[in-house]
């Protein structure tokens, strides 16, 4: 992790609909023809289409589309090989890992994808790239054994190597298109191996088209237009008036998201759901007064009635956690305790709270998440009905940025948050919250746990993790079952829900399908024949 930058990739830029409609047909929206591309809309704008700079959510979506990882997450959560064929071999001390490659795989411009193509990439991006932090800690070099088998040797051993090659932005790009730009980005244009490829980019439209030589599976439409829009209004509008065939649910408000469900269940719409991969949580100031007490954590952990907030802010969408890792993926461990007010009232009484004592907290939340403010009020309301003699909430709002940038600095007793790992691996979701290179106690000074704001770490809890990397099969889930519970006990974190993406199609439209990464699959996408 550097710095917030993990937090601030998930934010966009504002788009405008109707520039981008105009630029895709020349024409209104309502008389594009049946047999043009279809139009998926979007929250936001891609300012960048270069994997190596290319951070938001959207664009990793876009690079799914046009570029092949070497391994992919299938929908059931099986890894299976896309341009590596077959799986890596590992020497004795797990330190190399030798990668066969796919033959017969172009690139959009001609240029055969081999050994060297993917090292290229793989260097490039480690030496460039914004995200670079997920593979460089665990590949200390790329090295071309032939033609088509690669090795990469690793700065301790990983288990979970595969799901890390299925990140997004290790998709390779064109030796000769990207030539001139190993050392610097090309945000305007994208040559890789994928089923589509970008024949316009704007931040507010990128134009994909079927890619005639692609190894794998053609598409099943004639392209796609990706539009960005700036508000979750106009997205919902776009989608209830039939101006775009599809929608992306990022950043749509609550009441809209269950509306659209709703219509969905009715006929009206059809809906797809990707696996829940996307956490929100709470992040608790671990190091300093009040809650270096872990009594008060432990208070505020009863305290959070999950299944009534997560009800009241998102009618049901957002299913109840209980751990630092979403239940579909092997390891997670619910951990962390059911609410109980009466048993908060007990901790709380017994740290001088509740009689004539008011704990009070201030939880920060996202400004510009809508569903951060509805979940800060519905919980300040429900301690003040329950719990008003023993703990009150203080709210501030906060721009997501500027929240990010002031994590690490320790700025804030409370504060909402989410986390989407950027492979489905439970490594992923703990190393960022929890890994602490250098602690005494169980406050961290330096690593992860610093940078996300919960400063806690405890006795032996790095080197556990560290193991867990290093094993597989049931030894290594011993050991994710241990951090877990070591996390629940300290409670520097209070996991709150599950986020899966969903995305809601006109009923002219094949029903929305998501890959095991929680991206939609633009090649699925069809329109159906009419009755």
């Amino acid at each position: 992790m550097q710095g917030s930058s993990r937090w601030q990739r998930r934010w966009l830029a504002p788009g405008l609909l109707l520039v981008a409609l105009v630029l895709l047909a020349g024409c209104r929206a309502s008389r594009r023809p049946l047999d043009g591309p279809l139009v998926v809309a979007a929250y936001g704008s891609i300012q960048t289409v270069d994997p190596a700079q290319a951070t938001t959510v959207i664009a990793l979506q876009l690079l799914s589309a046009l570029g092949d990882p070497l391994y992919a997450i299938a929908a059931d959560g099986q890894i299976e090989p896309r341009l590596a064929s077959g799986p890596p071999q590992l020497s004795a001390d797990g330190l190399r890992a030798v990668i066969p490659l796919r033959r017969g795989v172009r690139f959009h411009d001609g240029t055969p994808f081999d050994a060297e193509a993917m090292a290229f990439s793989l260097r490039r991006f480690l030496a460039i790239g914004k995200l670079s932090y997920v593979v460089g800690n665990r590949i200390k070099a790329v090295r071309v054994l032939d033609s088509h088998r690669l090795e990469l040797q690793l700065r301790q051993p990983f288990s979970p190597l595969e799901a890390l090659l299925s990140f997004a932005s290790l998709t390779p790009v064109s030796p000769t298109a990207y030539r001139q730009h190993a050392k610097g980005f090309r945000p305007a244009g994208f040559v890789g191996t994928g089923p589509y490829r970008l024949s316009f980019h704007s931040p507010q439209l990128q134009r994909l088209e079927p890619f005639p030589d692609y190894w794998g599976q053609a598409p099943r439409n004639s392209g796609i237009a990706l539009v960005g829009m700036s508000t979750s209004t106009s997205l919902y509008g776009a989608i209830r008036g039939g101006s775009v065939d599809v929608l992306l649910s990022t950043s749509l408000e609550p009441e809209q998201q269950s509306a659209l469900h709703r219509r969905a269940n009715a006929g009206k719409l059809r809906e797809g759901a990707g696996p829940a991969l996307e956490i929100g949580y709470l992040t608790l100031l671990s190091d300093r007064p009040p809650l270096d007490r872990l009594a008060l954590r432990r208070a505020l952990a009863y305290s959070l009635d999950r299944e009534r907030l997560t009800q009241r802010v998102s009618d049901g969408l957002r299913p109840p956690l209980r751990g630092l890792v979403p239940p579909g993926i092997p390891g997670a461990l619910a951990a962390w305790p059911k609410a109980d007010l009466q048993r908060s009232r007990q901790l709380l009484s017994a740290e001088g709270y509740c009689n004539g004592s008011v704990l009070e907290l201030q939880l920060t939340y996202r400004s510009n998440v809508p569903t951060d403010r509805l979940l800060a009020l519905s919980w300040q309301e429900l301690l003040r009905s329950r719990l008003g003699d023993c703990l009150r909430l203080e709210l501030q709002g906060m721009e997501s940025t500027t929240a990010y940038r002031q994590l690490g600095d320790g700025a804030f007793q409370l504060i909402l948050l989410d986390w989407m790992g950027d492979y489905p691996d439970a490594d992923n979701y703990l190393t960022p919250l929890l890994e602490c290179r250098r602690g005494e106690g169980n406050r961290c000074s330096e690593g992860d746990s610093v940078a996300s704001g919960s400063f806690w770490t405890a006795p032996g809890l790095q080197q556990t993790l560290l193991q867990s990397n290093a094993v597989s099969g049931a030894q290594r889930l011993d050991l994710l079952d241990a951090v877990q519970r070591q996390a629940a006990n300290g409670t520097p974190y209070l996991p709150l829900w599950l986020v899966r993406p969903r995305a809601w199609a006109l009923n002219s439209i094949t029903a929305p399908e998501f890959d095991g990464s929680g991206r939609l699959i633009f090649g699925a996408l069809q329109r159906r024949e009419q009755p």
